[in-house]
């Protein structure tokens, strides 16, 4: 199911309407192939916009389909439900009357208490609570999924397709401003392998020829899958050269991490140790542990030259001229766009991007 999701998606394409009634299989053999059924309600995704209408099936429905501000990620949803009734035979969210399950899936959260939740393993539980999350933009993609422990197949990740957010987060970490790429690299290399599974797995089905580092070539094929957006090539040349931090030409995994981590999953599934990664990437910057990031200590950091209050003013809320940990916090879970025209980079060359 994850994987005719993942796949709809990549192609722009949303089902709206996943439940188990509309999975077949294609013949009454043991190995038959699971076929998905009834595009009737599915529709394009197209770039910026959100769906408005309320499709779907009421014990399937996502909260955002009911907001009217739902995309792809209400197919993910509509498969977590699936997967708690198919381990514990209930449904997350039930009621009497329509009006009364939208009102349980906008308020309440799924029930793990009751048996036979408590013997059911704890890997297969975080799974459904990270689909079952209410915040499209911290609940996993489909390709994300199929990265989950809980899912792999031997402990290998098979044939996962692309995932359409690390290639819409690359698209955006071009727009960013000059500090928040600098704070999401800082915040990237901090995190440990365990929660960088699924984009491992993204970079190598990215990196074709498996040399460890992403080329132009193979980020212009991989962002020319995403089919709703079609990219020109010196669109994609500056993509790259955005993330490519130390300017060799290539994207390795760490650059490849700053430019599409998924800042509201990493909030939302453990905050508390989010609040340890965003403090030490912090204190990557305050380089004298007074609590606040100074314009010394950040063109110290960044190797910058000239005036930095351009980089400061987006993240500087209060105006006080530096950067608390909760506006840095802010910054790395904002939608932050460029703000770095007048602010010149290490080489003396200024920076002049487009947004």
């Amino acid at each position: 199911m994850l994987k005719v999701a993942a796949e709809c998606h990549l192609h722009g394409l949303v089902h709206r309407d996943m439940k188990p009634e509309n999975f077949l299989f294609k013949s009454s053999k043991e190995d038959s192939p699971l076929k998905t059924t009834d595009f009737g309600l599915s529709d394009f995704i197209r770039p910026g916009k959100k769906f408005q209408d309320i499709v779907g099936s009421a014990y399937y429905v996502a909260p955002e389909v009911l907001k009217r501000k739902s995309g792809p990620e209400s197919d993910v949803w509509s498969i977590g439900v699936i997967s708690y009734i198919l381990l514990c035979g209930r449904r997350p969210f039930w009621d009497r009357t329509e009006d009364g399950i939208f009102k349980e899936v906008l308020r309440n959260k799924p029930d793990f208490r009751r048996k036979p939740w408590p013997t059911i393993s704890n890997s297969a539980k975080e799974f459904i609570k990270k689909l079952l999350v209410k915040d499209p933009r911290a609940r996993l993609t489909a390709a994300q999924a199929l990265s989950h422990p809980w899912v792999r197949e031997d402990g290998d990740a098979s044939e996962i397709p692309l995932d359409i957010s690390v290639l819409s987060n690359m698209r955006q970490f071009v727009k960013y401003s000059r500090l928040k790429q600098f704070a999401l690299r800082a915040l990237a290399s901090i995190l440990d392998d365990g929660e960088l599974a699924d984009l491992r797995d993204q970079f190598d089905a990215i990196d074709a020829d498996k040399n460890g580092a992403i080329s132009l070539e193979e980020m212009r094929l991989a962002l020319a899958k995403d089919l709703p957006w079609k990219l020109k090539e010196s669109r994609v040349l500056e993509i790259l050269q955005a993330i490519d931090s130390n300017t060799d030409g290539l994207v390795d995994f760490t650059e490849f991490v700053a430019a599409t981590l998924h800042v509201h999953q990493l909030e939302e599934h453990n905050s508390e140790k989010w609040h340890q990664w965003s403090q030490a990437a912090f204190e990557k910057f305050d380089v004298d542990r007074d609590g606040y990031i100074t314009p010394e200590e950040l063109q110290m950091h960044t190797g910058l030259k000239g005036s930095l209050e351009p980089l400061l003013e987006e993240a500087d809320i209060d105006k006080d001229g530096k950067i608390s940990l909760p506006e840095f916090r802010r910054l790395l879970r904002t939608a932050s766009l460029s703000s770095s025209r007048n602010v010149t980079s290490p080489s003396g060359h200024r920076t002049s991007r487009k947004t």
